[in-house]
């Protein structure tokens, strides 16, 4: 018999936001995987590692490239798939050896995360399980205490590598939207904001709800510099008394 693919959702930072069920299915795993950018820790295995036990086999998956090669560039989409179809095949093995194998997911699995190409990979074959997250942006608005979105409002997720022109296009067509993938793109899309009339709304958040994290109009941030863990959130609700 094979074993179990489980992808965990550990939430969008604070170790207290794993869920129950989360929790259970990191202490009975036999296999903990994990992504992480190569030479630094991995946010998703601090976030879970109070719940590890002895005995368990970790398997840490370092990402060939980040944010340092634009995903357009040529090499990067064949160093990306070759990295998670290897990874793939590391799990693989322990899934043919019967085990339980947990894949670690900052915020939700299935939204934006790496864990869904390994999905995409292993579903077919083997028994899987997928433990929802609390994802960033809830996170983000919540730290910020900030009602997003009302009644028929649209909410629109954005990622910060589109295009300028896309980036206002979409914002000019929705109440509400959250802008992920800032990094250095932030520029772009402070620029984009500002030709939507959407700029004195925006609200930056960064490392939201972890130690350390704080938020602040966007128009009042005087840098230009947006780590891995930062968002921008646009509200909606025009009504608001």
């Amino acid at each position: 018999m094979t074993g179990k693919l489980i992808g965990i959702g550990t939430g969008p930072g604070d170790p207290e936001l794993l869920t129950l069920k989360a929790v259970r299915a990191i202490e009975s795993a036999d296999v903990i995987a994990f992504f992480a950018k190569s030479g630094n820790a991995s946010n998703a295995r601090a976030i879970a590692a109070a719940h590890f036990r002895p005995g368990q086999i970790e398997e840490r998956l370092d990402y060939p490239v980040t944010t340092e090669i634009h995903r357009h560039e040529n090499g990067y989409k064949a160093q990306i798939e070759a990295f998670y179809a290897e990874a793939a095949k590391r799990l693989a093995a322990h899934l043919d050896a019967g085990r339980i194998v947990g894949v670690l997911s900052e915020g939700d699995p299935l939204l934006y995360g790496s864990y869904m190409h390994l999905h995409v990979r292993l579903a077919p074959r083997y028994d899987t399980e997928v433990i929802a997250g609390i994802t960033a942006m809830s996170g983000a608005w919540s730290h910020a205490g900030l009602p997003l979105v009302q009644g028929d409002d649209i909410l629109t997720i954005l990622p910060g590598t589109l295009d300028h022109a896309d980036l206002v296009r979409r914002l000019g067509g929705t109440e509400g939207a959250v802008i992920m993938k800032l990094g250095r793109n932030l520029p772009k899309v402070r620029a984009a904001l500002a030709e939507a009339g959407r700029l004195s709304g925006a609200v930056y958040v960064e490392r939201g709800t972890m130690e350390a994290g704080f938020s602040q109009s966007l128009s009042e941030k005087a840098d230009d510099l947006a780590p891995y863990f930062s968002l921008i959130l646009v509200p909606g609700w025009s009504t608001r008394p």
